[in-house]
């Protein structure tokens, strides 16, 4: 933490002890939240034998969460630009906390989808409200990079601490109780955000587009439907619709950007190097940790045989590593320049994912234990330095707006991730199973232990105890080769991603040079340019020049140029609908 009372660079204001104390509020909110992502998967058995809901529903409640979440993640962060990010941050968390109580009591599966689905809108206004804070709160580059360390670490911790708390909650108590984890913190967010949390909103924006908002909402939860029914079920024509229309209805959202005075997402912004490929790697960075671990969780559980909390217990160490690297991250921004950083970042992830491929031995718990430790070591800069990238690309006045979009990326990453890595081990576990069922195996129950591991190791507690054996054993064979096969493919991937860093994000200065005194204010469009609609793009300078200005073509040695739309006389008719 830096030093409240020391001198800020030129150009930048310091953030004091509030701003430090916010922080720590916001985190502690986010921490909550992630566990409250992780805890319902164990509380799943006992929320079955009391709601005995169908399987159809008990689908809709493990998923509509995540669902309503990144349909929301952008219109929450836009509104927040809007209305106040704070306001809409305290907002959030109280309907957050309300919603999880009625979660907790619900006495039939209805009740509990619905709230799942509340929560998932409530939900969607933390993650891009306390990320667009951030932004309000430190000026400074190197302080702003620390605290997104801590705020991705936040989010890691309670990604681990869940399942701990979870299952001691699980001994002791009720199903419901895993619910009302947030309500102390919620509360206390409530209480000091107030007092230690500044308010911001953009005094000329216009109010929230009603039509642009449902726009992206069908395309988001069509395509991420689609893809998670393929990660299930395979590809069908219902399926492969379902994404061609979410696909349509995402241009006819891009096309309306383009139309209007205040657009939700300004479509110029990805003109801006730095934030498309920063999105793109973020994106390509989630997908290979959401991918990976799918298989390395169930490995854990079965095919070492280790319990749900043992199994949690032993994911720590990949936890640790995101934290450690978080927090490494800001001091390596401030003297190394982020493509380094994020190149050196993922090559040390194939280096993890590599060890991974040699899993299937005696050593199998320590290859997975040091393996996921290297990965995660390696993806946390990835991620505080693309966050740091993709937000800090937008205008101050649009980064609500811009952590939605980071965010929705991320749910998107996570979703291609579990389908693509997800069918491709699927696809080889079942072929290698079918050449090595052993014989003696009814063909229904060959059938169950074709679909998934844990399929056969149901089937395999009902058949004779020499069958059965033999079964379990080939099907952690095929599993096993499964995860060789999908963790050598992240491996490719993450090298790919290291070469787009390197090439994409090569004149993005650290974050020492971007705070440094030559960053000047920022500069008008000039007048002739400003008064063709087809130009109208607001530029902000920085010393060393604008990479993005006519005439100047030299690399900015400062901040990154950003960029806003003004809108045009035609513009003023397309106003919100």
């Amino acid at each position: 933490m830096n030093d409240p009372d020391q001198q800020a660079p030129e150009g930048a204001t310091l953030a004091g002890r509030r701003e430090w104390v916010g922080l720590a509020v916001l985190a502690l909110a986010c921490l909550l939240y992630a566990m409250d992502l992780t805890v319902l998967h164990l509380a799943v058995p006992a929320l079955s034998e009391d709601l005995q809901p169908s399987s159809a529903q008990l689908l809709w409640i493990t998923d509509i969460y995540g669902f309503m979440v990144a349909g929301f993640l952008v219109t929450m962060g836009t509104l927040g630009d809007r209305i106040g990010r704070r306001r809409l941050l305290l907002t959030g968390a109280a309907a957050f906390g309300v919603v999880s109580v009625a979660a907790a009591f619900s006495t039939t599966p209805e009740m509990l989808i619905a709230s799942r689905a509340l929560l998932g809108v409530a939900g969607a206004t933390l993650a891009p409200s306390t990320l667009s804070l951030i932004f309000s709160m430190f000026h400074d580059p190197r302080q702003r990079t620390t605290a997104i360390g801590v705020w991705i670490t936040s989010f890691s911790a309670g990604g681990a601490i869940g399942p701990v708390v979870g299952g001691v909650l699980l001994e002791h108590f009720w199903w419901g109780s895993v619910f009302l984890l947030t309500l102390p913190v919620m509360a206390l967010l409530l209480v000091l955000g107030p007092r230690v949390l500044p308010e911001y909103r953009d005094p000329g924006a216009e109010r929230l587009d009603l039509v642009s908002a449902a726009l992206l909402l069908v395309a988001v939860l069509t395509v991420i439907f689609g893809v998670k029914e393929i990660a299930q079920d395979g590809i069908s024509w219902l399926v492969a619709a379902a994404v061609l229309a979410g696909l349509a209805v995402g241009v006819v959202f891009v096309r309306r950007q383009f139309r209007l005075a205040d657009p939700m997402i300004d479509p110029r912004l990805f003109r801006v190097p730095a934030f498309t490929a920063s999105l793109a790697i973020n994106l390509l960075g989630i997908f290979i940790a959401v991918g990976y671990f799918l298989f390395v969780a169930q490995y854990l559980q079965l095919v070492l045989g280790l319990s749900p909390l043992q199994a949690g217990l032993w994911s720590l160490p990949s936890a640790a590593g995101l934290i450690i690297g978080s927090n490494l991250a800001p001091q390596l921004l401030r003297r190394v320049r982020p493509a380094r950083v994020i190149g050196a970042g993922l090559a040390l992830a194939a280096v993890g994912l590599a060890v991974l491929t040699r899993v299937g031995g005696s050593a199998d718990l320590a290859i997975l234990v040091v393996a996921s430790f290297v990965v995660s070591l390696g993806l946390a800069p990835v991620f505080t330095a693309t966050t740091d990238l993709i937000v800090g690309s937008a205008p101050p006045e649009r980064a609500g707006a811009a952590s939605g979009i980071s965010e929705t990326g991320s749910e998107l990453g996570g979703a291609l991730g579990i389908a693509i890595l997800g069918s491709i081990g699927v696809a080889i576990y079942r072929g290698r199973l079918a050449d090595a069922l052993p014989a003696g195996v009814p063909s229904q129950a060959a059938s169950a232990a074709r679909d998934t591991l844990g399929g056969a190791a149901a089937v395999a507690e009902r058949l004779p105890a020499d069958v059965g054996a033999a079964l379990l054993a080939a099907s952690r064979e095929a599993f096993t080769a499964g995860l060789q096969v999908t963790a050598g493919i992240s491996a490719v991937v993450a090298i790919g991603i290291a070469v787009l860093a390197a090439a994409m994000l090569r004149d993005v200065p650290t974050t020492a040079q971007a705070a440094g005194p030559a960053e000047q204010p920022a500069v008008a469009v000039e007048p002739e340019r400003a008064a063709q609609p087809e130009e109208s793009v607001q530029l902000i300078r920085s010393g060393g020049g604008c990479v993005a200005c006519p005439g100047e073509h030299g690399p900015s040695t400062g901040q990154l140029p950003r960029l806003r739309r003004a809108p045009s006389p035609s513009d003023r008719g397309a106003g919100a609908a």
